[in-house]
């Protein structure tokens, strides 16, 4: 058995400038000010049309995203309808397989940390009952059944990956939603990953969107 934190990764090539020039290309053909265009105008043009709420215009810029999470996780990610979605089947994984290490693989719950009594209780209760989760999914795929089958018995905390594209405007729509303090703690760790590499990468689009830790 593993236990790995949450993690996120950019899979598209994101140049920031870039995605800026483009956005810019595109929406002066609104107002037909193609004529504006300058080497160093997209950013302050991306700044006016998020100023004024044009956000359609950036809907033609997409970003894809490897998200490692807990399949929990990943039932509230798939629920954001306006992207497309890759993601690894415990259907035709057989975990049993050296390709897997012959594991199952968990994600760490970022809410237990152990700095008390209760929360090192807790996460020993959960580790143990994943330690038998994997003693029976073993057991089963040994006994004949197929990884289909074999999943009845696989929890919320099960490693899961998943590829996601969105455009730039379902991101900050996304981003909005799964950084703030009402969204699950583990959702929100993944999402203030995600926000971390946007705003690093891509000038002005998620500039207004703030971290929120608790």
């Amino acid at each position: 058995m593993k236990i790995i934190n949450a993690q996120a990764y950019i899979e598209s090539d994101v140049i920031g400038e870039q995605l800026l020039k483009s956005i810019e290309r595109y929406g002066r053909v609104c107002y037909k000010s193609e004529d504006k265009i300058t080497d160093i105008s997209a950013q302050n043009f991306a700044k006016s049309i998020m100023k004024m709420g044009h956000e359609s215009v950036i809907e033609h810029c997409s970003v894809t995203v490897r998200v490692i999470c807990d399949r929990g996780v990943s039932h509230e990610i798939v629920r954001h309808r306006i992207a497309s979605y890759s993601q690894e089947s415990t259907r035709y994984c057989n975990y049993s397989n050296e390709k897997f290490g012959n594991e199952l693989v968990f994600i760490k719950p970022c809410f237990w940390t152990g700095n008390s009594a209760e929360d090192a209780e807790m996460y020993r209760i959960w580790e143990a009952s994943l330690k038998e989760v994997e003693t029976n999914y073993l057991s089963l795929i040994s006994l004949g059944a197929t990884p289909q089958e074999a999943r009845t018995v696989l929890p919320n905390s099960l490693k899961t990956e998943i590829v996601m594209t969105m455009n730039l405007r379902e991101w900050r729509h996304f981003l909005k939603l799964r950084t703030d303090i009402k969204a699950h703690p583990q959702m929100r760790e993944v999402a203030n990953i995600i926000l971390r590499e946007f705003k690093e990468r891509i000038p002005v689009i998620f500039d207004d969107i703030d971290f929120k830790i608790s």
